[in-house]
């Protein structure tokens, strides 16, 4: 089963609620889109959304310069279906974060709980590539991991776990840390997860 065809059978076969990641208010998503400054006119892909509410926030606050990429037909349609009318206001991509998409100049680039899948140096190297074709100059990038601590493996697929400095150093030197914020996601089911939120800017 190759990536696609996963996803697509995660999302046809289970409730959002069911979903480890699920939050119905991704708070720790949005303070660093805030500090990262966002606004009415800010511009902002969220990649391997998912059928994420982050994009509900977005709308709700006046965004319109918005863009979903999921690699998974099924969760962008969940989303879509959601969102209702609203769901005219987003470009959504379908497509591997590391594949072959383009979409124009952004201001953030958010990711929650995508680059952690990539565990070749080829996929990063194809994701590192895409996030530099995509953010502005000066633009920044949110990237969320599960941290040191944090599980091994989700939705049955091996991940690689991060710190600060790790991470870090896949960015370098295009991407300046700005900040880092240890988290730890609740599941639906009331289990801990340990992530990592870090906030890049463009340097070049």
């Amino acid at each position: 089963m190759n990536r696609q065809q996963h996803w697509d059978t995660i999302f046809a076969t289970k409730g959002e609620r069911d979903l480890s990641w699920f939050e119905s208010l991704p708070e720790t998503s949005v303070r660093m889109l805030e500090a990262a400054g966002l606004n009415a006119e800010t511009c902002v892909l969220d990649v391997g959304a998912g059928d994420s509410h982050l994009v509900d926030h977005l709308i709700a606050r006046g965004l319109d310069c918005l863009a979903v990429l999921d690699i998974s037909g099924a969760a962008l349609a969940r989303a879509q279906s959601r969102l209702g009318q609203s769901a005219s206001i987003p470009i959504w991509i379908e497509s591997d974060v590391a594949g072959t998409w383009t979409l124009k100049p952004m201001d953030i680039w958010h990711d929650r709980a995508v680059f952690h899948f990539l565990t070749t140096d080829q996929d990063r190297e194809h994701y590192r590539a895409r996030l530099l074709q995509t953010l502005k100059a000066g633009g920044s990038a949110i990237v969320a991991t599960f941290a040191m601590d944090g599980p091994d493996r989700c939705s049955g697929l091996p991940v690689v776990r991060y710190s600060t400095e790790s991470l870090s150093q896949e960015f370098e030197p295009d991407l300046d840390l700005v900040e880092s914020v240890p988290h730890v996601h609740m599941t639906p089911w009331g289990g801990p997860q340990s992530f990592l939120y870090c906030r890049f800017r463009r340097s070049r």
